[in-house]
């Protein structure tokens, strides 16, 4: 009889939480489970106090997080085997969980618990200043030196259980699965790739992390597939969780593998693609139009216009999207107060950019001036500069949102991103029932990377003239952007005092192209009762 029911195999290389998550593995966790931790290539620091459950390798180059996973595995003599990364947090009992319930599915499986977003730290200033977790530097409000305060708190939201793969084999979540999945433990067409769990058998069968793909990346499609193709399931127990730390923002708090150029990530994804999609994978029992008929519809692979309608993904970080959000102070109460209480229920991060002091958002900068465009470009580069997440998302002070919009992750740093699932609604002192909807961009529906949006903005702003300006707004539209639909249409509330002339029929319209798909349509039943 083995020691150990179950090995925890850690592939690690330069992470600051490695000590923390071994710690935390081992607090929440029976004496029947061990972690076998690979330093791939750099000592641990901090280090990693002496355990007779932990195994530490030492390895003075790197060989990659792949093979740092094999070497571990091979030093493991327990049944179970589950591959994890170095800084995640973890049920109380996650490992009996798990094991419980490859007693009741059998071993023809890979498990994932369900995946939380780990908050590990906040940067601190003397004055007690916080900033969530990212790169280091001083305090954004004093400018003081800042330390790192490590909170260590598994977020309660998103609670990840559904995971699939695009037409290019990239990552997404799967809000519409998640839908149909009932029970405790649930099937996955996907995973994630920062925790999973199987037999050792199985992992060596399979060859669970082909060192040919690379040394890391597509490792959720490559276990899910190698599972489902070989005849497994890829399930999700929903009985226990682990929450995984995102690194979003580069920096000091980048990916510790060396990043890979675009180039070698599309080629590790075509190598993917063709390996098991154009059915080279020698070990199938199932060719991927099974696979395909299994998970009917995935987006992109049965309709290809379903990969635009992305209000089925979750948000997979706090700290990645971010909200700045622009008025001229001049809204009506009502309307006001409806826009910003529905745009907290959101709980992503927001800078708010106003004509006078405001209390809404986590900070607000002023901007002096009489309302017009060339203050309206002002405020939004100005809250551009003061968010700090990856993505944005433009928020007008008289509109909307639904939950829904806020799904959305571009999949490129390059292009702007449009939601064109609005309608717009007239308001006089109360709904007055005339609303209508086209096929448009509108900035209020914009989505991209906050760098792009800002490097696009300063232009237009060193070079506004008001004699000159053409009244287009909507950055890059129709030459490099796309367009998307959340699933429920955000409102956008047209009152007598807006910036920009309502549009109520197609005679309104010079150009009659621009209204494609010109409707009357009704309020969606998501926004009917929230101003009364």
């Amino acid at each position: 009889m083995t020691k150990y029911d179950l090995s925890i195999l850690i592939p690690a290389r330069n992470e600051m939480f490695l000590a923390r998550t071994i710690q935390d593995i081992l607090e929440n966790s029976s004496e029947r489970t061990e972690v076998i931790a690979v330093l791939d290539g750099a000592w641990a620091d901090p280090g990693i106090p002496d355990h007779d459950r932990v195994t530490l390798v030492y390895l003075p180059e790197s060989v990659g997080q792949r093979a740092a996973t094999n070497i571990a595995c091979r030093l493991s003599s327990a049944k179970y085997v589950m591959k994890a990364d170095a800084h995640t947090a973890w049920d109380k009992d996650f490992d009996t969980k798990m094991l419980e319930a490859f007693e009741e599915v059998g071993d023809d499986v890979t498990m994932v618990p369900v995946m939380r977003n780990l908050h590990a730290f906040n940067w601190v200033c003397p004055d007690g200043h916080t900033r969530y977790q990212g790169p280091s530097g001083v305090c954004t409000d004093c400018g003081k030196p800042t330390e790192r305060d490590v909170v260590w708190i598994a977020k309660k939201s998103p609670q990840s259980t559904a995971y699939r793969f695009d037409t290019s084999m990239h990552f997404q979540y799967h809000g519409e699965w998640k839908k149909r999945q009932q029970g405790d433990l649930v099937e996955t067409p996907s995973l994630q790739g920062s925790a999973f769990m199987l037999t050792r058998e199985k992992y060596w069968e399979l060859n669970i992390c082909d060192e040919d793909l690379g040394s890391w990346g597509q490792q959720g499609v490559e276990v899910a597939l190698k599972t489902w193709l070989s005849g497994g399931r890829v399930l999700v127990n929903k009985r226990t969780w682990y929450a995984h730390m995102f690194r979003t923002q580069g920096g000091d708090f980048s990916f510790p593998y060396p990043q890979r150029p675009q180039s070698e990530i599309v080629a590790t994804r075509e190598k993917t693609r063709d390996l098991f999609v154009n059915g080279k994978w020698p070990q199938a029992k199932h060719d991927f139009n099974w696979y395909l008929d299994k998970f009917k519809p995935l987006p992109g692979w049965h309709d290809n216009t379903i990969d635009k309608n992305i209000g089925d993904m979750e948000i997979p970080d706090d700290n990645k999207k971010g909200i700045i959000f622009f008025t001229d102070n001049q809204l009506n109460l009502k309307i006001a107060h409806a826009v910003q209480k529905q745009l907290k229920k959101i709980g992503l991060p927001i800078v708010s950019s106003s004509l006078k002091p405001m209390t809404f958002g986590d900070k607000n900068v002023v901007i002096e001036g009489k309302r017009g465009y060339h203050t309206y470009f002002k405020q939004i580069v100005a809250a551009l500069e003061t968010l700090h997440t990856e993505f944005v998302f433009f928020c007008e002070a008289d509109v909307l949102y639904p939950p829904s919009h806020f799904e959305f992750t571009p999949p490129t740093n390059d292009k702007f991103y449009y939601n064109q699932n609005w309608v717009k609604a007239e308001w006089k002192d109360g709904w007055t029932g005339r609303m209508v909807a086209w096929d448009a961009d509108q900035v209020s529906g914009l989505v991209c990377n906050r760098e792009f949006a800002l490097a696009h903005y300063r232009k237009v702003l060193d070079s506004f003239n008001p004699e000159t300006f053409n009244r287009r707004f909507e950055p890059g539209s129709g030459t490099n952007s796309e367009a998307w639909r959340s699933k429920e249409p955000y409102v956008d509330i047209r009152q007598p005092n807006t910036l920009t002339k309502s549009k109520w029929s197609l005679d309104d319209f010079r150009d009659k192209s621009s209204a494609k798909n010109f409707r009357q349509v009704t309020m969606p039943e998501w926004a009917k009762e929230l101003i009364n």
